[in-house]
């Protein structure tokens, strides 16, 4: 029983977590919020590329998922890692010490 509520944790975390943690950070529909977590990795990417954030880069794929959202795809496959990894936890707990 707790394997399936760690599963449901984890693919709750998936769905509607990790978009909320994504938001929080600082990666809006508006752009990257200025001060934000978001607003110091992209100066850090410039830095590092020589002025440009690069196509494809964590920050970049980060602000795609903070102004459209995540993917069913993306949604899919964080909720089967999640949901495993919730599933792996619950087992672990409901073993008898």
């Amino acid at each position: 029983m707790r394997a399936a509520i760690g599963a449901g944790v984890g693919i709750g975390f998936a769905v509607i977590g990790a978009p909320v943690a994504i938001w929080a950070a600082g990666f809006t529909g508006a752009g990257i919020a200025a001060g934000s977590f978001a607003a110091k990795m992209m100066s850090a990417a410039a830095i590092a590329n020589g002025g440009g954030v690069a196509a494809g880069s964590l920050v970049a794929t980060l602000q795609s998922a903070g102004a459209v959202g995540l993917s069913l795809g993306a949604k899919a496959g964080l909720g089967t890692a999640l949901g495993s990894v919730g599933a792996a936890v619950g087992s672990w707990f409901s073993k008898d010490k």
